[in-house]
């Protein structure tokens, strides 16, 4: 397995990329090998200086970086020796298996809609976020925002690939499928809430649970949560607000630890021909070694097939 890794994608890059892509190698086997995408004398740079041996790696050289500020269609259209032009190349010829990047995430999708495309069938791809459970579990919501308008059939299919992904990467066995709502009734909700649900719950794709309330999101009671991505997007915000607090207060207990984005390194683009993988803008090493790992997962799951043959 070969997983390519935009080096120069990140707030922190390439130095956080790198010193991610040493950690996240010590721990893969030999059959699973980084691939390094960028300006390949940077590279060498800090594996020299952290006394790494380059060829445990196989390096892409790069000249042109996306940056965070650029429009990201007419920089990926105008940028094709960028590292995310690279690695997406690489990916749509099978050179490599996945691809992550930290980097402008708006350009990672028009890589994705564009070069690899989606699974047909699929209405709206989606990325999703983990939500630790306070019985010590997870759970995933989707999307969390690259589609903040939807219409109740996007939703449908939110349900079917937040379920293939919960049960093939996380092993949640037949996860419940919850809506997110102001309220557990049927008829409670905006226009689209009601209408979402009214197809939902005649589902035999997934295992639809009903309506789920913004205080359940963290307990048992489902393992995915849908919801349009301005909704899912304020979410993540707030998470990531409340463990910033408690951290700067030194609160932080091991269940508040876990809201550490960092431990979840990035999440899969969900119903795209390919493994992509996008993580915070600024990631750490921590978080890009686990990003590496999360594409791996990933990767071994066949993710992707599996959301393929669903929608065929």
């Amino acid at each position: 397995m070969k997983i390519g890794l935009d080096i120069m994608g990140g707030d922190f890059a390439p130095e956080a990329t790198v010193l991610g892509a040493i950690e996240a190698q010590k721990q893969f086997s030999d059959d699973i090998r980084l691939v390094l995408i960028g300006d390949k004398s940077k590279v060498e740079e800090i594996l020299k200086r952290e006394a790494i041996d380059a060829s445990l790696f196989d390096l892409i050289h790069a000249s042109e970086v996306i940056e965070m500020e650029e429009h990201p269609a007419k920089a990926y259209r105008k940028k094709q020796d960028s590292s995310i032009a690279k690695g997406f190349d690489l990916l749509q010829k099978n050179e490599i298996h996945a691809f992550a990047s930290a980097g402008n995430s708006g350009a990672m999708l028009v890589g994705s809609m564009y070069t690899i495309r989606p699974i047909p069938g699929i209405i709206r791809p989606s990325i999703t976020s983990v939500l630790p459970k306070d019985n010590g579990g997870v759970g995933v919501i989707l999307d969390v925002g690259i589609n903040a308008d939807c219409k109740p059939d996007v939703l449908y299919q939110f349900g079917i690939l937040g379920s293939l992904y919960a049960e093939s990467v996380f092993g949640i066995k037949n996860p419940k499928v919850g809506l997110l709502n102001i309220g557990e009734e049927e008829g409670k909700g905006n226009l689209l809430s009601q209408a979402a649900y009214q197809v939902m719950k005649e589902s035999k794709d997934f295992n639809f649970a009903g309506n789920i309330e913004g205080r359940d999101l963290f307990s048992d009671n489902v393992d995915v949560v849908v919801c349009d991505g301005f909704t899912g997007n304020v979410v993540l915000k707030q998470a990531e607000a409340v463990y910033g607090i408690m951290a700067k207060k030194g609160s932080l207990d091991e269940y508040f630890s876990r809201f550490n984005y960092e431990i979840y390194g990035g999440t899969p683009i969900l119903g795209v021909n390919g493994n992509v993988l996008i993580g915070h803008g600024i990631s750490s090493p921590k978080a890009i070694k686990n990003m590496l790992i999360l594409a791996k997962d990933v990767t071994e799951a066949k993710l992707a097939s599996k959301i393929k043959e669903a929608f065929e």
